[in-house]
């Protein structure tokens, strides 16, 4: 018998507001970040999660990851991962924490981070890729994983049972599908962030059509004058038959973005991202209304299935942008996918973040192959950043993430980069925090980033 014999939680920050990597019109000088948790037990076995912040407070994620990992502490592997809905639910009812959110902010990205792991460590134990293990999961076990709860006036366990049992006898001919294909297809936001000069950007995109993508997005919403700038200098590089998307992240009051979209709906974006608040269902709904026949998307801080399930019900959205470290790991992701199929919007996952493209790599395989079964208007984000300090890092060639092959959630960063990037104590920070230090002890200004 194998226990779980501890858990590791690192509060794990790269300095990307040096190089404006991530910027936006919200967010100018992140710094991305992980409360990165390591599942020990008595063996070899491991399993690793985390969930992604762009700096200040990622200490309180990590440390609310540590309280939620506590009830694994000494039980058996195999009973924890036998039954991986019976061990979400026994995390979900701890009415102390669930009371701090419920089921939102930090104590639900924490149950992501903790949750992931614990995925991670069922897909190693299997010996196989995570989104294997789901496409080798049954119908009843998926739903019986599924965090279904709240869920019943939209989709029953039935509903979901038939979604999942419809596709089941071709789950292995998408996979060939996806295998001749050259793997999932994506979208590149590495050229837009909003920070860039207008040389980086040319030369971003130009690099992003040499390298065979068919989507680009932008970030917008600082400037509109800036804005109308850049989506010129965009369609001259990609020219028109390229797909365009613009992502506001949340900057606009609803007849703003309403009145900013319409100004740039001559560069003809396929989507507007974030125009507004990522609670107000309404509000999208009536973006989506004015602003059509351009689609509006949104999802990455989607705080819960419920928020989804109100986005679907209220015809708010042509793009569902699921995350993969904010919705509580793969048993609230199962839900969210089994509800946009049923409503029949197309998911595309955000991964603008340290490690988010490795995860939602697993989830959209999975998708076509036990869910949907299309690819229309299907693309997955893809942010050329930081995948050196993963040990199975995620491999995107010409537009399309090729399927993992190594076991487990692709989560695992190197010891290496715990060692360098851990806040504070990792060597990069405690050499910045000196040299800050000593720049104000001269009255020079620092130059780098603390956080």
């Amino acid at each position: 018998m194998t226990i779980i014999t501890g858990v590791d939680v690192y509060d794990v920050r790269f300095p990307t507001s040096l190089s404006a990597d991530g910027s936006d019109a919200m967010n100018k000088d992140g710094d991305y970040s992980a409360a990165y948790v390591v599942l020990t037990t008595d063996g070899a076995l491991r399993g690793h999660g985390f969930t992604f912040t762009i700096g200040r407070g990622n200490d309180l994620c990590a440390e609310a990851a540590r309280q939620r990992a506590q009830p694994l502490i000494g039980r058996d592997v195999d009973e924890i991962l036998d039954d991986l809905g019976r061990t979400y639910r026994e995390l979900a009812a701890d009415s102390q924490l669930r009371w701090l959110g419920p089921e939102k902010g930090v104590v639900h990205l924490a149950m992501a981070a903790v949750m992931n792991a614990v995925w991670d460590m069922a897909a190693r134990r299997a010996g196989v890729p995570l989104w294997r293990l789901l496409v080798d999961m049954t119908p009843e076990q998926l739903v019986d994983a599924a965090d279904l709860r709240y869920l019943s006036d939209a989709l029953t366990r039935d509903e979901a049972l038939e979604i999942l049992r419809s596709g089941l006898s071709s789950r292995t001919a998408r996979i060939a599908d996806l295998e001749d294909r050259g793997g999932y297809p994506c979208y590149t936001t590495s050229a837009g962030w909003l920070g860039y000069s207008d040389d980086k950007l040319r030369r971003l995109l130009q690099e992003a059509v040499d390298e065979g993508y068919h989507h680009v997005k932008l970030k917008v919403g600082a400037d509109l004058d800036d804005d109308v700038r850049r989506l010129r200098i965009a369609r001259e590089v990609i020219g028109w038959d390229a797909n365009l998307m613009i992502d506001a992240n949340q900057v606009w009051d609803v007849p703003e973005a309403i009145e900013w979209v319409g100004r740039l709906a001559e560069f003809k974006p396929l989507w507007i991202e974030e125009p507004t608040s990522p609670d107000d269902v309404l509000g999208h709904a009536r973006i989506r209304r004015e602003v059509a026949p351009i689609g509006v998307a949104t999802g990455e801080h989607g705080m819960n299935r419920v928020l989804f399930k109100q986005m679907f019900q209220a015809e708010a959205i042509d793009f569902c942008q699921l995350d993969a470290a904010r919705l509580a790991s793969v048993n609230e992701i199962i839900s969210v996918y089994l509800l946009a199929h049923k409503f029949g919007v197309p998911v595309c996952p955000h991964a603008g973040g340290v490690g988010l493209c490795e995860l939602v790599q697993h989830l959209s395989i999975f998708d076509y192959v036990a869910v949907s079964g299309s690819l229309e208007n299907r693309v997955t984000e893809y942010v050329d950043h930081l995948h050196e300090n993963f040990v199975d890092p995620c491999i995107v060639k010409n537009g399309h993430y090729l399927l993992p092959t190594q076991p487990g959630y692709s989560a695992e960063m190197h010891a290496e980069t715990i060692a360098t990037y851990t806040f504070p104590t990792g060597s990069y920070w405690s050499e910045a925090s000196a040299a800050s230090l000593a720049a104000a002890s001269v009255g020079v200004p620092g130059s780098v980033s603390t956080g």
